[in-house]
């Protein structure tokens, strides 16, 4: 089973680009394979990467219906194991490094800015141009701070969505990174099956839809690669009764990550 660091190896092969030099994980080949077949041998153009927060292997488990309109758009499922501590900025620190904690150096709760060399790095010495759109003060939008990035920083997730529709418009990026945080802050609030928590999932499913479906139409004409990444799932924490993260449970560190390879028309 794929560790989440696999993530920034996959897409710099899919890319052509050289890894970080942090990089430390192998591609999934599942991924590379149907790559092959789909793109015939080249390399895709351009990217879309949505990371939700907290979509754990067990929402998958428990609403598989719910995932079909991902499945559609990204068929290439893979099951993942997150890094630990299962928290969200060491989690998104491996996924876009490709290293493990005690390498890119957060292994706690914490959003400092990352010394180590990124995925993101690796963009800018290719000439790629990259955005990432997340929430004000969020894991994603701290760590990867002072690099060759276009930085949108949105009041919350339906600024972060709006925000990606209209720079798929109106810009050009090879790059597009997009983060969802409104589950995790419910499920903390709550529990991660609580109705209002689960609404909140469901619009993170719909939002991917929604931006895979303005990506594909912006770049009909190029080979190009989609993917649903999410961090880490959740627990119940039994001395609060509220959904949490951080251990090493299944619960917390089995996710299932959604590829989608498409050829340019």
């Amino acid at each position: 089973m794929s560790s989440i660091s696999s993530v920034t190896p996959t897409i710099c092969s899919l890319m052509g680009i050289k890894a970080p030099s942090a990089s430390a994980s192998q591609p999934i080949g599942v991924v590379l394979d149907a790559a092959s077949k789909i793109i015939e041998g080249k390399h895709v153009e351009k990217a879309l990467i949505y990371a939700p927060d907290a979509i754990g292997e067990g929402l998958r488990r428990d609403y598989a219906r719910l995932f079909n309109p991902v499945e559609k758009i990204a068929p290439i499922e893979v099951a993942m194991k997150s890094v630990l501590p299962t928290y969200t900025p060491v989690c998104f620190s491996s996924m876009f490094t490709g290293a493990p904690p005690e390498t890119h150096g957060i292994r706690k709760y914490e959003k400092p800015v990352l010394g180590c060399d990124t995925l993101f790095d690796a963009l800018a010495r290719a000439g790629k141009k990259t955005a990432i759109a997340a929430v004000k003060n969020s894991s994603i939008d701290l760590v990867f701070r002072n690099r060759k990035i276009d930085y949108y920083t949105e009041e919350y997730d339906p600024q972060v969505e709006s925000r990606v529709l209209k720079i798929l418009k109106a810009a050009d990026y090879d790059f597009i990174l997009a983060y969802h945080q409104e589950y995790d802050d419910l499920m903390h609030a709550s529990t991660p099956r609580d109705p209002k928590a689960i609404e909140a999932f469901k619009r993170h499913l719909q939002s991917f839809k929604t931006l895979a479906t303005a990506f594909n139409e912006r770049y009909a004409s190029r080979d190009r690669v989609i993917a649903f990444t999410p961090d880490h799932g959740t627990h119940i924490e039994a001395t609060t009764g509220k959904g949490s993260h951080g251990t090493d449970s299944p619960d917390d560190v089995d996710v299932r990550h959604f590829w989608g390879i498409y050829k340019g028309k």
